[in-house]
């Protein structure tokens, strides 16, 4: 097979002034409305098409082109030759591409593949296609990134040239260790995940991960992990309002300021977004809350003879739940209250229990429910943000699965910010942060999309796995995708993915090793192979 690829270059000034006039003529047709002409929907395709075109050459600077792509095909068979041709045919098609077979104009497609730089008069006008600088760039072949750091930690493949990928997230040449992952159920997004909790095991990062569906848990196991769980029949406890002695770096100050910003975040998150007057009310009751138990705005009332109080010296939700009732101003909150101190959520009113000493914790808050996994996921985001700035020196990661609960439109933006700031400051603390969801009009839900933009532009490594046209085109509002790279997550196989490292832009096949396939599959995957046999 030879292929030739022509590019000519259009007279910008002479277009503009053919598409303006052409947008003129469609859109009165349009506006008169017209709509028992046969071909309303062609002319509208066709009027939105030409105001793009000319925005793009007017206010982005782009150029326009003639495109020109010719495939000759041989064999030293017709039946061969018919074969190839159908295949071609179907491998163009799928990604959108149209063909035609040049009958009666073989000669000078021949011709045209040589290399005699001779495009043919006869082909061109059926062969031609516009196409803006940006479209072109992505039609030059014989380019594709390729991505290896020294001491990075092996990925996969690159699907163009078979080159090994291998990423050092936390390198300097990258601004942050961050990760975005995201693709549909069964795209292979959960298994990357996995893939890489194991393969920084192995060489030493301390992770902490939030599950919300459960999925960790194998893994956990299978690597020595702790697995912490927490809802009805779990024994394992969080008090909502215990200060945490990492909870601020040494040397800094106002461990119950901080506290009590984090708590706001949480409460919105109970009793709806609250408003300045409210936020305040609260405050003054959290603040009465820790007086009671000696905890005041002076650090130095959390210690007594050098040592930090002990978890059974802090307040728990009850004694914040009795405050609410001294006032009638928060009777409305106390009320709210009551599902987690005297109901089906009342394992929160408790003094904690657990401990965080391994290097893999995963956090299980599957039992809470659908309704209440924000709690658990905020709480447990709360303990492992403190848990990673306790020392720099240390390398380590705080896994976000399903972040949309967190930072879409079922959150709020105390919450939020929380997580942003967690992306933003991470790497300073030797941390990386990897959002995980498959919601992604979800994640784009909260003001706008502010927060889930943030998250994204925070993340220097972004993972793409397979997706539906309606998330590509959501998240291509937020990211810098070719109408090239569009179409390929689009028909992305299971495993495959579309992954922006810095500025390299890599297709790349994700391969492990039977072993690593049966630590993460565990006994699913053990089951297959005999049932194979």
């Amino acid at each position: 097979m030879n292929i030739s690829i022509f590019y000519e270059k259009k007279d910008s000034y002479k277009t503009i002034k053919e598409l303006t006039y052409h947008i003129g003529n469609v859109g009165v047709e349009l506006k008169e409305g017209n709509q028992n002409r046969e071909d309303i929907d062609i002319a509208a395709f066709t009027y939105n098409d030409a105001k793009y075109i000319r925005r793009e050459l007017q206010i982005n600077n782009e150029d326009i082109y003639n495109l020109y792509i010719y495939i000759n095909i041989f064999s030293e068979s017709e039946k061969n030759l018919e074969y190839y041709l159908n295949k071609i045919e179907g491998i163009t098609q799928s990604k959108g591409m149209q063909t035609r077979r040049a009958t009666f104009r073989e000669e000078e497609l021949f011709i045209s593949t040589m290399p005699f730089m001779e495009n043919k008069k006869e082909i061109k006008n059926i062969a031609r296609r516009n196409v803006l600088t940006s479209g072109l760039l992505s039609t030059y072949p014989f380019l594709s990134s390729s991505l290896f750091d020294k001491e990075g930690i092996f990925i996969g493949t690159n699907i163009y040239n078979n080159s090994l990928v291998f990423i050092d997230r936390y390198k300097n040449k990258y601004k942050n260790a961050n990760i975005c992952i995201f693709g549909t159920s069964g795209a292979g997004k959960s298994f990357y995940s996995k893939l890489l909790i194991l393969r920084y095991k192995l060489i030493g990062i301390k992770q902490y991960i939030i599950d919300p569906d459960r999925e960790y848990n194998n893994i956990c196991k299978k690597l020595g992990g702790t697995e912490i769980k927490i809802g009805p029949t779990s024994k394992t406890y969080i008090n909502v309002l215990e200060i945490r002695k990492e909870s601020i770096e040494e040397g800094e100050n106002g461990y119950l300021a901080t506290k009590i910003g984090r708590l706001i975040g949480f409460f919105n998150l109970i009793f709806g977004n609250l408003n300045e007057e409210e936020k305040a009310i609260i405050e003054e009751k959290l603040i009465k809350t820790y007086k009671e138990k000696g905890i005041t705005f002076d650090d130095n009332s959390l210690f007594y003879k050098g040592k930090f109080k002990k978890e059974e010296e802090m307040p728990i939700l009850e004694d914040l739940y009795n405050e609410f009732g001294k006032d009638k101003k928060t009777k409305k909150f106390q009320i709210k209250l009551i599902p987690f101190v005297k109901g089906s959520l009342k394992f929160f009113n408790n003094y904690s229990n657990i401990k965080i000493d391994n290097e893999l914790i995963v956090a299980d808050v599957y039992d809470l429910g659908e309704d209440n996994l924000k709690y658990g996921m905020y709480l447990f985001t709360d303990i492992f943000w403190d848990k990673i700035k306790e020392n720099r020196e240390v390398k380590k990661a705080i896994y976000l699965d399903e972040i949309w609960r967190l930072i879409g439109v079922t959150s709020n933006k105390e919450v939020a910010s929380f997580i942003y700031k967690i992306f933003k400051t991470i790497r300073k603390y030797g941390g990386s942060s990897i959002a995980i969801t498959q919601d992604i009009s979800d994640i784009f839900s909260l003001e706008n999309g502010t927060y889930g933009k943030s998250i994204l532009n925070n993340s220097s490594i972004k993972t793409f796995f397979s997706l539906e046209e309606e998330n590509i085109k959501i998240l291509s509002e937020f990211t810098n995708l070719s109408e090239k790279e569009k179409v390929e997550i689009k028909s992305l196989k299971r495993g495959e993915a579309l992954t922006f490292v810095g500025n390299d832009h890599i297709l790349v096949k994700i391969e492990c090793s039977e072993n690593e396939k049966k630590i993460i599959e565990g006994e699913k995957n053990e089951k297959n192979n005999i049932s194979n046999r």
